[in-house]
């Protein structure tokens, strides 16, 4: 038997195969140069967390605030930038869902590692995001009005507390318009809860009987509005003179505002005024029947100052000629800047170095004036009435001097003893009777 015929064996030319092991290192090194530049450039840019709802009940005033930062940070990069870097802004949409903002806030700060963060409306949004931003050391800039009755070392709150909205609006109340009855009505969530309860006690110390202080929480998005207006013109039905004070939030006003039209009730009959509507909230309004009813904030677009004609004009300029600014626009832009001054400063973005050049910062507001930061992480703002005009803007009627921000109210007994001072004190629940510090994440 014949053994079977060698096969021949075939391999490729040694030029062929150095070839080969050529393309095949140069394709690596390729690869490997452009992760190295991607690394490279994810490290040149300070990254900018915008934590707002896109979706959901709250976008129809959250989205604006989105557009905000992406304006100036666009602006600041303009201007080179931060510590020789690009700022990039990393958007998040939360979709008003208050569970969903702590996750979209540790993913902002764990998967994309950004600097800071700037975001929220609702309280019952910030009181989920708070213990996620104090376990890992973030930093968050609140640009909306609030309850007060909290203050933590990782949030400056850049929006009004109570003592500069809540309590000078009831004032105007009761002082420039006569009212006698209050109809106290909220979307049902913290912030209307604790500001209707700070004014309730407020009013009786002002001498207005309980019975003449009607309560009335609604849900977000609620729609049916007829009988809470019919109990409203009850209250006023002894001849006394009512008045609205509102916290209601999001896309329920409209429904709101049409049912008092629908009753025909004008800014005469029953005054409102208004926490939470301003011009972004009226675009979306037939304001023909809501002329003469107020709002109060701490500016509005109307204001007269060479600063917010430039600032307006930039904003048109940038998104279009239709769009309004507004109060939390302008909280936005104040602690923005003072961010990047404060970053500056320091020659860092880490939060412990930017939190303490924080303090002492001041910037030009909206209305001429400057805001300051306080050791409270509070700033000095100025409180505004604005009357509605046919045409959704605001005729400012009433204008105080700056008002320093107060963490905790004085008409609460539990609470007028309490002060917030994260500069010398390193507390932000320091209680001055006795002279201790109580720094619990349950009692912010």
């Amino acid at each position: 038997m014949k053994p079977a015929p060698m096969r021949k064996r075939f391999s490729a030319p040694r030029e062929e195969t150095s070839m080969n092991f050529l393309k095949t290192t140069l394709a690596s090194s390729v690869v490997f140069a452009a992760l190295c530049n991607a690394a490279m450039a994810a490290e040149d840019k300070i990254k900018v967390g915008v934590l707002h709802s896109l979706s959901g009940t709250m976008a129809i005033s959250e989205t604006t605030l989105k557009d905000t930062m992406l304006m100036l940070i666009e602006q600041q990069n303009a201007k080179g930038g931060l510590l020789g870097k690009q700022l990039e802004a990393v958007v998040v949409d939360p979709a008003s869902d208050w569970p969903l903002f702590a996750e979209k806030a540790r993913e902002l700060l764990t998967v994309h590692e950004v600097d800071v963060i700037f975001g929220n409306w609702t309280s019952v949004s910030r009181k989920s995001v708070l213990p996620v931003i104090e376990e890992l050391n973030g930093l968050l800039f609140y640009p909306v009005q609030y309850e007060g009755e909290e203050s933590s070392k990782n949030v400056f709150y850049t929006g009004a507390a109570p003592n500069q909205q809540a309590i000078p609006a009831t004032d105007y109340f009761l002082e420039e318009l006569g009212v006698e009855k209050f109809a106290l009505l909220g979307t049902d969530y913290v912030y209307p809860r604790t500001t209707n309860n700070i004014l309730e006690s407020y009013l009786k110390q002002k001498g207005i009987a309980e019975a003449d202080i009607f309560v009335n929480y609604t849900p977000f998005g609620h729609s049916d509005w007829s009988k809470i207006v019919a109990d409203v013109v009850a209250l006023g039905a002894d001849g006394k003179k009512v008045g609205v004070i509102s916290t209601i939030n999001g896309d329920a006003n409209i429904g709101f505002y049409k049912e008092l039209a629908a009753a025909g009730i004008s800014a005469d009959d029953i005054p409102v005024v208004a926490f939470s509507v301003g011009e972004e909230e009226l675009a979306g309004l037939d304001t023909s029947n809501l002329v003469g009813h107020l709002a109060a904030w701490n500016y509005f677009q109307s204001a007269e100052s060479d600063v917010n004609a430039e600032f307006v004009k930039s904003w048109k300029a940038t998104m279009g000629e239709e769009r309004v600014t507004n109060d939390p626009m302008e909280a936005h832009y104040i602690g923005f800047n003072m961010w990047v001054n404060a970053a500056t400063e320091a020659g860092s973005t880490d939060v412990d170095a930017v939190r303490a050049k924080m303090y002492g910062q001041e910037f030009p507001n909206l209305t001429g004036g400057t805001a300051v930061m306080l050791p409270n992480h509070h700033l000095t703002k100025p409180v505004l009435i604005g009357e509605i005009q046919a045409d959704g803007q605001f005729d400012i009627i009433s204008q105080t001097a700056e008002v320093p921000g107060d963490a905790w109210t004085d008409f609460l007994p539990e609470s007028a003893v309490l002060m917030s001072d994260w500069k010398e004190l390193g507390c932000g629940m320091y209680n001055t009777e006795t002279k201790t510090c109580v720094q619990t994440l349950s009692n912010y």
